[in-house]
């Protein structure tokens, strides 16, 4: 078997740890290239390169639009930017947020299954919710490789269970144990299990028959044969399409965002907060202007008024505050609701 050049790593809460751990093992002959996205807000700022370079033999730097894909080299997603891959070249765009992020794993995942087939490696890091594990499924039916970190190390393990409950996983394995079992892919000599051929090579790539689309967005609305979901979209508004892979339900709308089940509940709950949230901050206004206006009528001698005024005042405040105690007492709300979930597209 020839070498799979292409590696493709995802993380999010306690993935830099894990990266920095496998980087810092990676021997500067690896050849291959390494592509990387990390869940990351888009204040994170520009320092994770400089960050992973201190501990990595490999020079590592912000992909760029365009750029050539050249061995022995790490590429990072920058902040707020989606990180996919073409044929020789990586693609670095602000399109719709998947799973609620930007950068999302699954859409790296997915062009590397796409592109690349049997090349790529899927490695899945440490994190809350479950992007990745399509893009997962997608590298293991193109005949890639994929590996998850062991969720009893990872620092939140949500990721890797899901991976590992929905993806026929090759390797489940510790952090430690990940770098060498890239060097052997990268050398043609890792084994997996059932391996699913190259399938996928074969294929059209100017075609997905999977519907697992790199950017939704630039697929007209009358080529989506199945009508759309009972859902509309959290970010956008917009209907929502049913997809169904491997037995696991996702959701697209037109715009391009893509949500699992999980993250769609997620952004909703975001929904339901803020409109929870306005309807206090409508309800204490109200409160205080019938408060305003009692005292003006009361000051005109119209004290009948004045008390349904006040009457009315109160029964807003005590509406505001039931409100208030539930949103106190909800239990806190999954990683996916991050501040990149609650910003506009």
């Amino acid at each position: 078997m020839s070498g799979q050049d292409i590696i493709v790593i995802g993380g999010s809460a306690g993935g830099l740890e894990a990266l920095t751990t496998i980087l810092s093992s990676l021997p500067s002959s690896l050849n291959a290239s390494l592509f990387v996205v990390l869940h990351t807000s888009p204040q994170s700022g520009g320092g994770l390169p400089q960050v992973l370079e201190r501990s990595c033999l490999l020079p590592v730097a912000f992909a760029a639009d365009n750029e050539a894909i050249d061995r022995r080299r790490v590429y990072v997603a920058s902040p707020d930017h989606h990180l996919t891959l073409a044929d020789g070249e990586v693609s670095v765009t602000r399109g719709p947020r998947e799973n609620g992020f930007r950068p999302a794993v699954d859409p790296l995942f997915r062009s590397a299954a796409k592109y690349f087939g049997s090349r790529a490696v899927g490695v899945l890091l440490s994190g809350a919710m479950d992007d990745g594990t399509f893009g997962l499924m997608a590298i293991k039916e193109a005949g890639g490789t994929v590996i998850v970190q062991h969720p009893y190390e990872a620092f939140v393990p949500s990721m890797p269970l899901s991976a590992i409950q929905n993806v026929e996983v090759d390797h489940i394995v510790r952090t430690v144990e990940i770098p060498a079992l890239l060097m052997k892919a990268s050398e043609g000599e890792l084994r997996t299990v059932g391996r699913s051929g190259t399938r996928r090579d074969s294929l059209k790539r100017d075609a997905d028959p999977t519907n697992r689309d790199i950017d939704l967005s630039r697929v007209p609305p009358d080529a989506i044969p199945e009508p759309p979901s009972k859902f509309v979209c959290p970010a956008c508004g917009g209907s929502l399409w049913e997809v169904s892979e491997g037995g696991l339900i996702r959701y697209r709308c037109h715009t391009g965002h893509g949500f699992t089940p999980q993250t769609l509940l997620a952004a909703q709950n975001g929904n339901l907060e803020r409109a929870l949230w306005s309807a206090i901050r409508v309800l204490s206004e109200r409160s205080a202007m019938h408060r305003q206006l009692a005292h003006r009528t009361a000051d005109r001698g119209m004290s009948t008024s004045a008390e349904k005024y006040q009457e009315r005042a109160a029964q807003e405040e005590k509406h505001a505050n039931v409100i208030r105690d539930m949103l106190a007492a909800a239990p806190p709300v999954a990683e996916a609701m991050l501040p990149e979930m609650d910003q506009a597209v």
